[in-house]
This record gives C-alpha cells, structure tokens and sequence, in this order.
C-alpha cells in the first residue's frame, strides 16, 4: 500500500516537527500508529530525555482504549535499540503487538546503523525501510550533520534593504526590518543551541543578542573577537549570568594583557573559547568542530558582512533566512554595510526552500544546491 504508506509518513513528518528546539541534540522524530488505513494514533518526541515518538504514540493510543496489537508503526527514522536517556524503542514496539513498522531511513548513529530494524525483524515485525527518505533526509538534515560530519548546522540570517544593505542612513530610521520580521528573528534564536556575531556588531550595536519572546531556548552567546577586543561594560558581559557568553578568540598564551584580560572575562562568567588563528581571524571550521563535540545541533549566524562572508565564502553555510524589505538606501551612503541575496543566488549555490510575507517584508529560506554528479 505505497499511497497509505506515504500519507502516513506525511503525517509523522508534520507531528515531528513540533520537537525542533526542544529535542536537540537528539533527531525530530514524529510517530503514526495506523490499522486498515485508518489512523489510530500520533505524536512525537517532545523534549530531550523524554520518552521517544515510538513510546509517545502507543502510550497515547492505550491511553485513548486503542488496542496496539497488529497495527502498523510509522515513524520518520529508525527506531532506537539501544539504552540512552530512555529505554529501547523497539522494545516497546514488540512487547505492544505491533506488526509492522515503516520507517523511511536508516539511523546513521553508530549505535544504530539498522541494527533497530534487525532488532524487529528478528522478533518477527514485518519492516519496510525508505518511505519518502529523501524528505525525511530533508527533514533532519541538521540531526545527520551532527551525527556524520559532527558539526552543528550552520543558519546565516539578516536584513536587508531591496537594494543589498544591512544598515541604514542616520534619516531612514534605526530598523530595516518590521515587527513581524524581528519577532520572526526571536522565534529562529529560541530553536537554537547558539547565536554568533562578529565583534565589530558588537562595538557599533552593543546588542543582547537574547531571546525575547518568552518560548523556546535562550541560546549561547558566541562572539568572534579574535583580538579579545569585547568591552568589560558591554551589554553581553553584564547578562553573562542570565544567558552564556561565549568569546571565540586566537590563543592568548603569548600575550600577557590578552591572558590577563581572557581571565577577567572569565571571572565575570564569560566563556573564553581559544582557537587556532586563520587569516587574521579564527579557524571557523575548528570552531565548529568544537561546538559539535558539544552536541550543538544549530547555530545562528547573525552577522556582520564580514562575518557573512568568510562563512560563506569557506562553505560553512548550510542554510540562509533573508528578509528583505523594499525600501532602498539608494547610494545616500556608500560606505554602508551590504550584503544582497541577489549577488549570492548569482552564483547558482543555493536554492529557495519557502517564502512568506511578513508585513512589507518578504522572507526567503535557501539551502545549499545539492551537487551533482
């Protein structure tokens, strides 16, 4: 029954996504429990730690008087057969009579790998295996980053005016963005593990860099500064208590005033992260390297231009949110930051994932072109 196999499936993808921002580092995994092509029950894994989609939907169903014994499972990936947080999902699955379970790809973690899917099939679970799995690859491509090239998935976000830039003319106004966008730009920080700028954002804009809606997570604070040039009394270093700094600086150990002042910050709570030096700056890519041995799952790229550019032009970039407002500076100041999404789709790289209007502004989501061979 491919058609019901698919419609379910589709299902499960749209309950999975209700875990983003709270499941992390662990997958988005959503959960169908289906008989005689009608559906019985769903859900999905709501918070790390928390019980698995798998245990989520036979609990709901039993919990609603529904017999489990024959039904088919349908869950977006592998179901786990090994102790972590939780029990083993698979388990769970045999002792409930479950029959069947579709599931449309293989878990790359080490400790799964479909041993799950032998775990069922040797209890006698009838398993099918890829059910829409390029859009469940889609789906969790930040989860199989971390897992395969452990590092977190990388979120590039700006504003811009039509015209490419990303500050405004003293007579134009402070924001270039509208209320929805900046609530929009809340909404993204609160489903990540960190929020990065540059310090040069940090020394025109003294920003928070919070999360300030009220849900979801309050992200890390990360800031470049690879001179350790971040004030003592910016704003950042007096909330280091409330929500975590983090200072990514080249090393300091030659450099007394530097060591000198990294332990300050460090006694005023801040984080000072030492890497590598790379083109008068620090090795991005090892600082990733660091974050995904973190478990990081995402992190947001807020800017500046300069900051954009060198994580784009080293293909750091996994992803980019672009919301471009239609006024334009219009050559008033020249010398004004600029950074156009048009001058990046040029060159054929990325691909528009979804768009939506948010008051006169227009935000788009692009993903990496995927290469062919």
């Amino acid at each position: 029954m491919p058609d019901l196999d698919e419609h379910f499936m589709s299902i499960a993808f749209s309950c999975a996504v209700n875990g983003r921002g709270a499941v992390e580092p662990n997958p988005m995994v959503g959960a169908v429990l289906a008989r005689d092509g009608r559906k019985l029950a769903s859900a999905w894994h709501r918070r790390f730690g928390g019980p698995h989609a798998e245990v989520e939907v036979i609990n709901a169903a039993r919990a609603a008087g529904i017999d489990t014994q024959g039904a088919t499972l349908y869950v977006n990936l592998e179901p786990c057969c090994h102790f972590g947080k939780t029990p083993p999902c698979t388990e769970a699955i045999i002792s409930s009579g479950i029959s069947r379970v579709v599931s449309a790809m293989v878990d790359p973690d080490e400790r799964m790998a479909g041993q799950g899917h032998k775990r069922l099939a040797e209890a006698g679970v009838a398993v099918t295996v890829g059910v829409l799995e390029r859009q469940a690859r889609s789906l969790l491509a930040p989860y199989l980053k971390l897992r395969t090239r452990r590092r977190p998935w990388v979120i590039c976000k700006w504003a811009q005016t039509a015209d490419g830039y990303l500050s405004l003319p003293p007579s134009q106004g402070r924001w270039i963005a509208g209320e929805q966008a900046r609530k929009k730009v809340h909404e993204l920080r609160g489903l990540c593990d960190g929020i990065l700028v540059g310090i040069g954002t940090v020394l025109l804009d003294n920003p928070l860099l919070t999360n300030r809606i009220g849900a979801g997570r309050q992200p890390v604070r990360v800031i470049l500064d690879s001179r350790l040039r971040i004030p003592a009394g910016c704003d950042l270093i007096k909330t280091a208590n409330f929500s975590r700094v983090c200072v990514v600086t080249a090393p300091v150990v030659r450099d007394p005033a530097r060591r000198a002042y990294a332990e300050h910050l460090r006694l005023c709570g801040v984080e000072v992260l030492e890497v590598p030096a790379s083109g008068g700056g620090v090795n991005l890519g090892q600082m990733l390297d660091e974050l995904g041995r973190r478990q990081w799952t995402y992190l947001l790229v807020e800017g500046g231009p300069g900051v954009f550019k060198s994580f784009v032009g080293e293909g750091l970039v996994d992803e980019l949110w672009a919301f471009v407002n239609p006024r334009k500076v219009r050559g008033e100041q020249t010398s004004l930051a600029r950074f156009d999404i048009a001058d990046l789709l040029a060159g054929g790289a990325w691909k528009a994932e979804d768009s939506a209007k948010l008051e006169q502004d227009s935000l788009t989501r692009y993903r990496q072109t995927p290469q062919t061979a």
